[in-house]
């Protein structure tokens, strides 16, 4: 079978005005020496120095508070390239994090600091702008290269300076699953730094992991399967997320496989497996999502304030990896009637056919990636031992 490498996955700013570019053929390399290129780091939080409180609303309705702290001392790293966020009004964007950046980091990263030390490159990404430009525009180059470019700097100082031999959590959400995909089949699969991965949790990526029928492993990539084990290393975590009552169609942007020989993979972060499981959603306690989205209704039942940044309801949702004639994806169903201790419906439905709960794709499963990456970190670390 032809190898399908993530480099031709299909990329949602795959084609954009080429002003940038045209501009810009070769711009000057980041310096990720300097603190401030980062925007997360283990000797400048930044972004991710936030309130990791959250508010846990209990089936009987009655609530706690859940405490969380960065770990300075965690045993592994977690290296992560956010989504495409920036309201920049260039095609790419600038080294300054604006708020869209600095929220991303907040929803999707921080609280992994209580796993792994952090580090977020900042990067020169393909904007909102440039994404807008795609759906109206048939020029085309690859809008990625210079974001690719940036996080590919990041990693080698990252391993040149930080690294120092320790185990790495991958992470990234859409256009930086698509990054740090690119990463892995060029840097990593097949060399050395491989046996440094713990995992890598590749969200909603555009185009999706790809894998044989029947198979964790070919297509995408050749030498790292689909995690299976909440003790396996070295693995994949990949997963776009539709609501149930809402699954993808013909015009689905996730989840879609142009290749009858392969399909997109789906790994449900609950389970690593076929069965349905409850999804640990750590969720804004406003109701915002990355582009500010903000429902009415109150989050509990008897409409009572919610004075951390983040709630988690117990029970709100489940989720099963499934697949129907369109697409393979994430189903994630929503449990709430009279005997719900929520009354607020999820936000991140994108106004926009085939796009699903994209913009939550991470915090509707905080929870069980962050328990994924304690079980994998023992289990990396127990395998070091025995060398």
């Amino acid at each position: 079978m032809k190898r399908v490498s993530a480099v031709v996955a299909l990329v949602l700013v795959s084609s954009a005005s080429p002003s940038y570019a045209q501009a810009n053929p070769n711009p000057p390399h980041n310096d990720y020496a300097d603190l401030k290129s980062w925007l997360c780091h283990p000797q400048r939080l930044g972004a991710c120095n936030v309130d990791l409180a959250t508010t846990v609303v209990a089936a009987d309705s009655t609530t706690t508070v859940e405490r969380a702290q960065i770990d300075p001392r965690a045993p592994v790293d977690c290296f992560y390239v956010y989504p495409t966020v920036s309201t920049d009004t260039t095609d790419i964007s600038d080294m300054n994090p604006d708020a869209a950046e600095l929220n991303i980091a907040r929803l999707q990263f921080a609280r992994f600091g209580a796993k792994c030390r952090l580090f977020a490159p900042l990067y020169r990404q393909a904007t909102l702008a440039s994404l807008q430009h795609a759906m109206t525009s048939r020029a085309s180059f690859d809008m990625l290269s210079v974001g690719y470019q940036d996080v590919l700097d990041a990693w080698h100082h990252y391993l040149a300076h930080e690294n120092n031999g320790r185990g790495v959590v991958l992470v990234g959400h859409s256009q930086g699953s698509v990054i740090l995909a690119r990463l892995i089949v060029n840097e990593i699969e097949g060399k050395p730094e491989q046996s440094r991965v713990v995992s890598a949790m590749l969200i909603g990526m555009p185009g999706g992991i790809l894998v044989p029928r029947g198979r964790d492993v070919g297509g995408t990539f050749q030498h790292m399967p689909l995690c299976r084990s909440s003790s396996q290393t070295g693995c994949i975590v990949a997963y776009s997320s539709f609501r149930a009552t809402a699954p993808p169609e013909a015009n689905a942007r996730f989840g879609r496989s142009r290749d009858s020989s392969v399909v997109v993979a789906c790994t449900n972060p609950a389970t690593l497996g076929d069965n349905a499981a409850e999804l640990r959603a750590y969720l804004d306690a406003n109701g915002k999502t990355a582009i500010g989205l903000s429902p009415r209704n109150p989050w509990t039942v008897r409409g009572a304030s919610v004075e951390t940044p983040t709630i988690r309801v117990a029970g709100m949702l489940t989720g099963r990896c499934t697949s129907n004639e369109f697409a393979s994806y994430l189903e994630v169903t929503l449990h709430r009637g009279a005997e719900s201790a929520a009354s607020r419906d999820i936000q991140g439905d994108i106004p926009l056919p085939g796009w699903g709960l994209h913009l939550v794709d991470m915090e509707i499963a905080m929870g069980n990636l962050l328990d994924l990456v304690s079980s994998q970190t023992t289990s990396y670390l127990a395998s070091r031992r025995g060398k």
